[in-house]
């Protein structure tokens, strides 16, 4: 989603500004921008395209300015342009803003302020901000009172919606405000000055020492210092969080992408998940902040998420209703919150999200609150609006993901579900000692499992995507386990390759989806070692009948699916209830593969973003 950066110290701002923003380009935008104090005037500089376009832009300028704002974009109102980049200034250019999020009521505000005589030049909804401030400021000044914090603060009470924001006025220089409503927001202190941005990497050179803004509190960022609101203008002292991750986790380590990179640092995500995890037997959350008996009182389970989590989420049901013998449901978060829900005190619901930001997820959250359940939070953000409002959260311990298709957080995702399925049974009295510690050794094992896949496999993925490089359309099947593996491996196909992919339960194949097959389609089948396996295999000779492209995941020694299809690709053989997170892998690998074979950018495909903060 869209990101904020902004500094006013010793330095000049401009390099500043434009390093910040080249480390959230993972994010997903399609427009840039910058406001820098030079003199008595701001000076706002935008381009559609990347940060590179602006940066060179800004090289045919000699901004000094030592304070500045800047924002990358990515389009909600109006269509991505130089006009609509962020950021955006008052009628008379004198306030500068920056903003993520979205204004729920920006329209009657557009029209209210237009009818005053205020002149708009974009069709942001971000732009009524820069002009509410600018009415607050003004009449503030002619009174002689109030500065550019309270007027922000009284130009916020007339949003509705989220945001996150970043304000300067040309009066007030040196000085820059951030507020934040639902939209992340963190302010650290370096050597030379004071920062604020959305992410946390825009400034980890500079500090490792943030504040992450709650909802509704504000910071006055000078040369000299920060100093903390609320919103009525008393002073508070916020709580400091240490990052303790470096930036080498931003740079790509010797590999031609992020996303190849992180698929291969999944293997430390699934150990970190689990450290520390069982302990004499027994599994430990204590992140989750319930008794042994509140967690047997739980007689429902809603997994809400979106996407990849969703599938996560898919996989987690499948585990739980297993294990612990619960009802499960899986609900697009999107959906959930619209919809009534049968919620009471003993249901829980885990939301799942890899920012922790994704805003129809936060909705259901606060929903379910309100309909009195107890919530769950699993993320990858410490911190994050998803943690914060959860009443417990586990860390998927990924660390950056920079990437936007999800790899490894999605596996981190998993290995956390499994331990919730787990310990959910026990806690129901359905899982005993000895399978806890023998499925805790067995999920453990599939780090192992999963390095050899990566260093194995190659040359088949390799083959296996030259097949279909061509291809218009793909189908991926699975029973079972399988089939939740296969929702996740279309997603990752069409997110990155732009090869159109869909993915059914192989037994759906005769009420529908077989009409598609035809010479050469491409079908990539789970078709590991399974109770459902000989299904698998019947719905392959079907598809190969109709002379379709077969590419299989097979478990290693299954020397009988050779018959059945075109290309095979061999993974460890676990159990099948493990099965998704090594499965998952050589789809991940195969979607990669056909996006650099067909020329794509794996890391930043086209019109999708790392964080979804809107509807």
């Amino acid at each position: 989603m869209c990101g904020i950066v902004g500094y006013t110290g010793a330095s000049a701002a401009e390099p500043i500004l434009v390093e910040g923003l080249s480390r959230m380009e993972y994010r997903g935008y399609d427009s840039a921008g910058v406001a820098i104090q030079e003199g008595d005037a701001i000076q706002v500089v935008c381009r559609k395209g990347k940060v590179s376009e602006l940066a060179h832009t800004l090289e045919h300028f000699d901004f000094a300015g030592t304070c500045g704002i800047g924002h990358t974009r990515w389009a909600t109102h109006g269509k991505p342009s130089e006009a609509n980049a962020h950021p955006h200034t008052s009628c008379a250019g004198d306030i500068a803003v920056v903003h993520n999020g979205i204004i729920e009521n920006f329209a009657e505000l557009r029209e209210e302020l237009t009818s005053r005589g205020h002149v708009f030049s974009s069709d942001t909804d971000t732009e009524v901000v820069a002009h509410l401030v600018e009415e607050s400021y003004h009449r503030m000044r002619a009174a002689g009172e109030g500065d550019l914090r309270a007027a922000v603060a009284e130009a916020t009470g007339r949003l509705v919606g989220a945001y996150g924001l970043a304000v300067m006025a040309d009066a007030e220089p040196g000085t820059i405000v951030a507020c934040r409503k639902d939209s992340p927001i963190v302010v650290g202190r370096g050597e030379t000055g004071s920062y604020v941005a959305s992410d946390i990497i825009a400034m980890i050179d500079a500090t490792r020492d943030v504040v992450v803004l709650a909802d509704n509190q504000m910071a006055r960022l000078t040369a000299d210092g920060i100093e903390y609101f609320d919103l009525e203008g008393n002073a508070i002292a916020p709580e400091v969080t240490h990052v303790d991750w470096d930036i080498d986790v931003a740079e790509k380590g010797g590999y031609p992408d992020f996303m190849l990179k992180e698929i291969h640092e999944q293997p430390r995500v699934i150990r970190d998940t689990l450290a520390g995890r069982l302990s004499g037997g027994a599994l430990s959350i204590d992140e989750l902040d319930m008794t042994a008996e509140e967690l047997n009182l739980i007689d429902r389970v809603y997994v809400i998420a979106c996407g990849t989590s969703y599938h996560a989420g898919l996989i987690a049901k499948n585990l739980i209703e297993a294990w612990a013998r619960i009802p499960c449901e899986v609900e697009v978060a999107s959906e959930f919150r619209y919809r009534n829900p049968i919620i009471t005190p003993t249901t829980l619901v885990v939301a799942v999200s890899q920012s922790g930001e994704t805003a129809d997820t936060l909705a259901a959250i606060r929903d379910a609150r309100v309909r009195g359940a107890k919530v769950f939070g699993i993320t990858n953000v410490v911190g994050s609006p998803v943690a914060r409002e959860s009443d417990g959260v586990i860390y998927t311990k990924a660390n950056k993901e920079i990437a936007v298709a999800s790899t490894k957080s999605f596996l981190g995702q998993v290995a956390s579900l499994t331990l919730l399925a787990m310990l959910l049974g026990q806690s129901a009295g359905k899982l005993t000692t000895a399978q806890i510690k023998l499925l805790f050794s067995e999920l453990a094992d599939t780090a192992e499992q999963v390095e050899r896949i990566l260093a194995d496999c190659g040359p088949a993925v390799e083959e296996a995507a030259r097949a279909m490089v061509d291809a218009q359309s793909a189908l991926f099947i699975g029973r079972g386990m399988g089939a939740a593996t296969s929702y996740e491996g279309a997603l990752k196909l069409k997110e990155i390759s732009y090869l159109h992919a869909e993915a059914y339960a192989a037994g759906e194949m005769k009420h529908g989806p077989i009409a598609l097959i035809d010479e050469n389609f491409p079908v990539i089948a789970i078709a590991t070692n399974s109770p459902v396996y000989d299904k698998v295999v019947s719905n392959l000779q079907e598809s190969r009948a109709r002379g379709a492209c077969i590419i299989a995941v097979a478990t290693e020694g299954d020397e009988e699916i050779l018959k059945h299809a075109d290309h095979v690709i061999y993974i460890p053989k676990v159990r099948d209830a493990f099965s998704p997170i090594t499965a998952s892998v050589p789809l991940q690998l195969l979607a990669r593969e056909v996006a650099v074979l067909r020329g794509c950018d794996v890391d930043q495909p086209r019109n999708l973003a790392k964080s979804v903060t809107v509807e």
